[in-house]
């Protein structure tokens, strides 16, 4: 399973389920490219690409693809791979290929990737490429004009600005209100010393953006409190923009990302989860309080109801979590020491 396999190399799942992929696809559907790279006449990249390619095809028809692509996939890098793929398979089921178009389109979402020091990436995927490109040539076509207009910024950059103004409503003469969890000490907010803060979900980021991260109008704060010894939160202010019940944002200030090892989700977004030190869940009769809550989103959430999986919190709040294949694996809330 792949949440096994995720946890037992430190990946994420869906890493793991795409190396899985990969390795099944392969030796499955496409022997004849496998034995190019075994050969020492493909890489494995490329041999990955064109089994991405033609993932979603039956069986009797990614044969056809193999022969094909055997013939084509040396001398060509992982870019030329897909392509070549891409083609090979659209002539090989082009019925399929309509089907394929109709439910990417029909799975588009947008979703953000966290990078490190700061950044982080927004991603639309399975858009529908006329409106792709159109957004584009109009991020595209402001950004130039901007840079006509006497802007130092690159075009990349305002490119990537303009896009975000439009994102937050600026372009509308607003700004969306976002609520996301800072933790930066009162020290090095105000300028005393130089702490990496940490951004929930996304990780440590300088303190210098922290403080201007903070500095933005309509920034809320909310004093949190610590064991001295663990570093571990205990209590949150009651002062704070929106108040809502107490015990569920000290969970998730807490716990920051989900509890399962190797899933960075925010915790803000994510579910609170009934454990104690048997495994109870609410429904057996586990109380609710700060120790037996532990956040963790929707999908880990859901692996408590799988024949094999059990979760249990020790009074310390460290969640164990045991496998199927009885590997277990620790996972405590990490402490804000500072």
């Amino acid at each position: 399973m792949a949440e096994e396999l995720a946890m037992a190399l430190c990946l994420t799942k869906f890493r793991a389920q795409a190396l899985i992929g990969h390795a099944e696809g392969l030796v499955d559907r496409f022997p004849r490219v496998l034995a190019l790279v075994e050969e020492g006449r493909v890489p494995m990249a490329s041999a990955v690409a064109v089994n991405d390619a033609a993932v979603w095809l039956a069986d009797d028809k990614a044969a056809v693809v193999d022969e094909v692509m055997a013939g084509r996939v040396e001398g060509k890098n992982p870019t030329q791979a897909r392509r070549s793929g891409n083609l090979a398979v659209a002539r090989a089921d082009p019925e399929g290929l309509e089907e394929r178009a109709r439910r990417q389109r029909d799975a588009r979402c947008f979703d953000l990737r966290h990078g490190s020091a700061g950044v982080a990436g927004l991603s639309l995927e399975n858009a529908p490429v006329e409106k792709a490109v159109a957004a584009y040539v109009c991020v595209d076509r402001q950004a130039r004009r901007l840079r006509r207009d006497g802007e130092m910024r690159t075009l990349d950059q305002l490119r990537a600005d303009v896009a975000l103004d439009m994102l937050v409503g600026k372009q509308f003469g607003g700004e969306v209100k976002a609520h996301v969890y800072l933790y930066l000490d009162a020290l090095t907010y105000a300028g005393l010393r130089e702490v990496p803060a940490e951004l929930a979900g996304h990780g440590p980021i300088p303190a210098s953006l922290a403080r201007e991260i903070a500095a933005a109008p309509g920034t809320v704060f909310q004093r949190i409190l610590t064991d001295p010894a663990g570093g571990q939160v205990v209590e949150l202010g009651r002062r704070r923009y929106r108040p809502r019940a107490g015990l569920d944002e000290l969970v998730r200030v807490r716990d920051r990302e989900c509890r399962r090892p190797g899933c960075t989700r925010p915790a803000q977004f994510g579910d609170l989860d009934h454990c104690d030190t048997q495994g109870r869940g609410w429904k057996d009769g586990c109380p609710t309080n700060a120790t037996t809550l532990v956040g963790l989103c929707r999908a880990d959430h859901k692996l408590r109801d799988l024949p094999g999986w059990q979760h249990t919190v020790a009074p310390d709040g460290t969640l164990t979590i045991t496998t199927p294949a009885n590997q277990t694996y620790h996972a405590g809330p990490e402490p804000l020491l500072g």
